[in-house]
């Protein structure tokens, strides 16, 4: 959902029409939050093994991007992982590090090693001001997998990708088109309708006020001050992740937000988040299409589908979609909202960690 300054931003600046939602009912939506379990008791992942920044070019132009390796010396049989991070104002690496960490931990006949890497414009990645949009991220991610250069060329034809939110809908789009081939998909709490759409919808009265507040964010001078409004506030982002990015408020410690606010202020960080909030990051248009995806995959990519149950409603409905949909091969839920790898790690590295031993054991 998106932070209430926002809606106030399109309401009266650009005089949302009677058939647009009432204020009250956004403000209403942005703060469901349902009582859920206690978070996973687990100490802080250690560091990474390995930290590094990749070079990935687009339109003849490097861009570093930031990734780090999660690994253990003990198993010679090793399976690689390519974590993505949930796409949002905050994207960052950090949210994987637990889940990475348990997995590459477990002894067992097969060792695993995760990458975790930043998207272009997110995290600790050079934040340029590209054009934004699904395509490109896709993009991104195609040449990330496919390049010899890059953090997981040595993956071979094993490699799993692991994404949350809009980051595992684009993965499966990718993978749908034969753009990448993974040996399996874990997509975690995927969403594909960005937080003011999924709100006002698409008309094209309401896509033309996108393009105002997405072109005003961009903006020098102007830009960082609604940006500082909108996103980069701690209240703002405190008031994000307690109302639906984690089930139980009680679980957003000030670290997380001092950890977050602290992502926002970095160079660049304004030009994703005008993209993400208007919807220009969304892979696909309606839940036909989001369904139509996984289908895609039936048969050829085995996917793991895991829900969460606090889910916001929007949110949530677009994830039972997917519970007996063609191209899902195993449909779990665990507590959590739109953020479940970090507010309950081990639960959702407890559920990655059976899926893959279950996908490698059938291909033998």
């Amino acid at each position: 959902m998106p932070p209430a300054a926002a809606v106030a931003f399109l309401s009266p600046a650009v005089a949302v029409s009677s058939r647009a939602l009432p204020l009250r009912r956004a403000r209403h939506l942005a703060v469901r939050a349902v009582a859920s379990p206690p978070a996973s008791k687990s100490k802080p992942a250690p560091p990474p093994s390995k930290t590094g920044r990749w070079e990935w070019k687009f339109e003849d132009k490097p861009i570093n991007i930031y990734y780090e390796e999660h690994e253990q010396d003990s198993s010679e049989d090793v399976k690689n992982i390519l974590m993505i991070p949930t796409i949002s104002d905050v994207s960052t690496v950090e949210e994987w590090r637990v889940v990475a960490k348990d997995i590459v931990g477990r002894k067992g006949e097969l060792g695993y090693r995760a990458t975790i890497v930043d998207w272009p414009g997110l995290g600790y990645s050079d934040r340029p001001s590209l054009n934004y949009n699904a395509d490109v991220m896709e993009s991104f991610l195609v040449q990330l997998v496919n390049s010899p250069n890059s953090p997981v060329a040595n993956a071979d034809d094993e490699l799993i990708i692991v994404g949350g939110g809009h980051a595992a809908t684009i993965a499966v789009r990718a993978a749908g088109k034969g753009l990448i081939r993974p040996s399996a998909v874990a997509a975690v709490a995927p969403t594909w309708a960005g937080p003011l759409p999924i709100v006002f919808g698409r008309g094209s009265d309401m896509e033309t006020r996108y393009g105002l507040l997405r072109g005003t964010l961009r903006a020098p001078a102007i830009g960082w001050m609604m940006y500082n409004v909108l996103v980069s506030n701690e209240k703002s982002i405190q008031s994000q992740y307690k109302s639906h990015v984690y089930a139980n408020p009680d679980n957003v410690t000030p670290d997380i937000i001092e950890s977050r606010y602290e992502l926002t202020k970095r160079k660049g960080a304004r030009y994703v988040p005008a993209a993400f909030l208007t919807g220009l990051l969304d892979p696909v248009q309606s839940r036909e299409e989001f369904v139509q995806l996984f289908a895609k995959l039936d048969g050829d990519v085995p996917v793991l589908m895991v829900s969460t149950l606090n889910a916001p409603k929007r949110s949530k409905a677009e994830m039972e979609a997917l519970k007996s949909a063609k191209g899902v091969t195993k449909f779990v839920e665990v507590p959590g909202a739109l953020l479940p790898q970090e507010e309950y790690p081990l639960a959702v590295a407890e559920e990655l960690y059976s899926f893959l031993q279950e996908s490698f054991t059938a291909r033998r």
